[in-house]
């Protein structure tokens, strides 16, 4: 039986890696006798398969990862006997079936949601030349109106030019925040620091370090020609 576990990463949790929140929800598993299934062979493993990596520093309320358990897995507690083993900052927020020909999060992560804003104690540095947060972020959103967005990125064969508009599907923002909504998966890959780094070349300047909050708030597969939450392409069991 496959299911999907949708969790979220708060506080000190945003400064673990991928691979050892990998290694923590193995343990999960164990602690919460969560009857998992394991893979053959000499050296057997749980199967469990993550969505998009998170970045070190960026909060989430929107992560996901499929396992397959035992048919005889009692669903409906898994939540609630997970979250009795979370350490502070890891909370399950959804337990999902999924249909056995669901293709695993990692394959099918299309785009994702994020919310920057203004880290606290950190704005005057973000707000040189800008009146306040208002005018930043109304400046931030005239600059994605334009036809492109040219980024110049490093990659392994040097240096190459980046046009990130295409990439970015949605674009709000009000007074203290801005929401987009990007490309992320396999194929097409932006991080909202991407974003903000042209937008700072734009202006000539250098993006501040540590003047911005990062959250992701949801994961995104392609369905008939529509993003959907990878949480909504299962069933029952929140």
């Amino acid at each position: 039986m496959k299911v999907r576990i949708k969790f979220s990463k708060e506080g000190n949790a945003k400064f673990i890696g991928h691979l050892d929140v990998m290694r923590y929800f193995q343990k999960v598993m164990r602690r919460a006798e969560i009857s998992i299934c394991y893979s053959g062979g000499f050296s057997p493993h749980q199967i469990m398969s993550f969505a998009a990596p998170l970045g070190v520093g960026i909060t989430s309320c929107g992560e996901y990862f499929d396992i397959e358990v035992e048919d005889s897995e009692n669903l409906s507690t898994m939540k609630e006997r997970m979250n009795q083993t979370m350490a502070e900052g890891f909370h399950i927020e959804s337990c999902r079936r999924l249909p056995d020909s669901a293709g695993n999060a990692m394959s099918i992560v299309a785009a994702a949601r994020y919310t920057i804003s203004f880290r606290s104690g950190y704005e005057q540095t973000a707000l040189e030349d800008f009146k306040d947060t208002e005018q930043w972020m109304k400046e931030l959103e005239k600059f994605y109106q334009n036809e492109s967005i040219i980024i110049t990125k490093k990659t392994k064969k040097g240096m190459k030019e980046l046009d990130l508009k295409p990439l970015i599907y949605e674009f709000s923002s009000d007074k203290t925040s801005a929401c987009m909504v990007i490309s992320t998966g396999s194929a097409e890959n932006i991080k909202p620091e991407l974003i903000l780094d042209a937008y700072y070349q734009h202006l000539k300047k250098e993006r501040p370090a540590f003047a911005f909050q990062i959250q992701r708030e949801e994961v995104y597969a392609l369905k008939d020609g529509r993003l959907v939450s990878l949480e909504a392409l299962g069933e029952g069991y929140e």
